[in-house]
């Protein structure tokens, strides 16, 4: 399974993909594309109406599948908000915990913490650990879930976590994140692609961020004025990047050049991986996204993971395991306004 993944995720960022995979995909493309496209249409022409909630609606989400970087960006607009006296809910489907997202699940009150990333999920975790005073909660049904949390908590602005195909929650600002290196990739419908959608998802964006996970911004900063002047939509940089490597149960900062094992289960591991240039990589050891670690398969020696893997690595009982600290800049002011 995880190789036929592997080769799909290769087959999306291929502008020149060939073969039997790659045109079995392309088949599946054109039902995926009538499928994405009538509901779009029957939103668009009104025949189904997005529901409203007595609250401020915010949609994070992209166009592309795998690790765009937006739980940092949904993290940051929420400690925004929050400085500004609102009482601010994150609303996640929850994909990847063991909790059923048939129902809703309370992550956290904004004070406590009630479930690990096993059942949460690993985005929704890091977010009620990463971000104080925050309400999270996982539900597939985002309308209940939104109610919820303004009855319950009388939040003022809702977060939609990877919110824009979710469309039947109305929402006030739709922002879509585009990751600076990857863009589209080959352009082309899921699943011979990474779109989720069609051109015409551009026409509901209200916001735009080109996410640079660099520690040159020089491409990010050229294709955010490219496409604000190309699409006509408001165009952000969010500035990502390395801050510290930190052991997970002491908070000793790991010295450079130290010899380490890189390991990830992310969308686009890669980019992870450019960020420990200041150290020795032995070996990199990629995961599928969202994979549940047993502390048998870690090699030995000094692992170093991501944030979002270490939350999954704290009850093991190793204490040679560290992750990056990524810092995450962006105007999050003028990005609302």
């Amino acid at each position: 399974m995880k190789n036929i993944k592997t080769e799909i995720t290769k087959i999306h960022y291929d502008k020149n993909a060939k073969g039997f995979l790659f045109r079995l995909l392309e088949f599946c493309s054109i039902f995926y594309g009538l499928g994405s496209g009538l509901k779009n249409k029957l939103y668009d022409t009104g025949t189904l109406k997005p529901e409203k909630v007595d609250a401020f609606v915010i949609s994070v989400g992209n166009v592309t599948t795998g690790g765009v970087g937006k739980t940092p960006v949904v993290s940051e607009i929420a400690k925004y908000l929050i400085s500004k006296g609102e009482k601010v809910a994150i609303i996640s489907r929850g994909y990847g915990g063991a909790l059923s997202n048939k129902q809703i699940n309370v992550i956290s009150d904004g004070k406590n913490i009630f479930y690990n990333a096993r059942l949460a999920g690993d985005e929704p975790y890091w977010l009620a650990k990463n971000t104080n005073d925050v309400i999270v909660i996982t539900s597939k049904n985002r309308v209940k879930a939104a109610k919820f949390a303004i009855e319950k908590y009388n939040v003022s602005k809702i977060i939609l976590d990877d919110g824009f195909q979710h469309r039947k929650l109305n929402r006030d600002i739709d922002i879509i994140l585009t990751d600076s290196e990857k863009m589209y990739g080959n352009e082309r419908l899921l699943p011979a692609g990474p779109l989720r959608e069609g051109k015409e998802a551009f026409n509901r964006v209200n916001k735009m961020i080109i996410v640079s996970k660099n520690t040159d911004h020089t491409r990010a900063e050229k294709l955010a004025k490219i496409t604000a002047k190309k699409m006509n939509i408001p165009t952000f940089v969010c500035y990502t990047e390395p801050d510290y490597v930190y052991n997970i149960k002491t908070g000793e900062i790991l010295q450079d050049n130290t010899e380490i094992t890189a390991v990830c289960a992310i969308g686009q591991p890669e980019q992870f991986y450019k960020f420990l240039t200041n150290y020795k990589i032995k070996e990199k050891k990629s995961f599928d996204d969202h994979h549940r670690y047993t502390e048998e398969e870690l090699p030995n020696g000094s692992i170093v993971t991501t944030e979002k893997d270490a939350v999954k690595m704290k009850d093991f009982s190793r204490e040679d395991i560290y992750a990056l600290k990524l810092r995450t800049r962006i105007d999050v002011e003028n990005l609302l306004t």
